[in-house]
């Protein structure tokens, strides 16, 4: 999956590694690119915000922000 590719821009921000990370739910909001907002897991729940710009600017997925502290039962929400 492709947020497995911003996988080392969390581990840097967040100063640890995920060895187990897994995407489990998943929503996107259409911009000018794509939003993606991606429910992972490992050891403790982390909401994504990842970008990708629309496909002729041949950039990668790019992790914007992240919420750390949530649980399995927390809605994934747009943020």
């Amino acid at each position: 999956h492709f947020f497995l590719q911003v996988k080392p821009q969390l581990e840097r921000r967040q100063n640890r590694t995920y060895p187990s990370l897994k995407a489990i739910v998943f929503r996107t909001q259409v911009v000018a690119g794509v939003n993606y907002f991606i429910k992972v897991y490992d050891y403790d729940y982390i909401h994504l915000k990842v970008f990708q710009s629309l496909p002729h600017e041949n950039q990668g997925p790019s992790l914007v922000a992240f919420q750390t502290g949530k649980t399995r039962d927390d809605p994934l929400t747009y943020f």
